[in-house]
């Protein structure tokens, strides 16, 4: 392979690893657990987007679904719970040992616009 066409080709590459990272980086949101509250409290995405719950707080906390979906573990300070939410709804969420924590994930159906 010729150098121009070895530098087109890594170029190329590049471009594809931060098109990547990018689309990537917008299905993931972050919800901090701090304060004995969720932050935010209310959050919109889109089906298919992962949700990470962090805690920063010195007390232990976990996340529940109301409905009873799913429950993670006590997490402790620095520790996080992630779940990808695939389905359009409403999800209210509280902490199973603060139960006056509570928070609430609105998903919409992903738009699959191209741009």
């Amino acid at each position: 392979m010729s150098k121009p066409a070895f530098a087109i080709a890594s170029a190329l590459a590049f471009v594809g690893v931060l098109i990547a990272s990018f689309s990537h980086a917008g299905n993931e949101r972050t919800i901090d657990i701090g304060d004995f509250v969720f932050a935010p409290s209310e959050i919109r995405v889109e089906t298919g987007t992962r949700i990470v719950f962090v805690n920063h707080d010195d007390t232990p906390h976990n996340v529940v679904d109301r409905n009873g979906a799913f429950r993670s573990k006590a997490l402790d300070t620095g520790e996080s719970f992630s779940i990808v939410f695939d389905k359009p709804g409403e999800i209210t969420y509280f902490c199973g040992l603060h139960p006056q924590m509570t928070g609430k994930v609105k998903v919409t159906p992903r738009s699959d616009r191209q741009g």
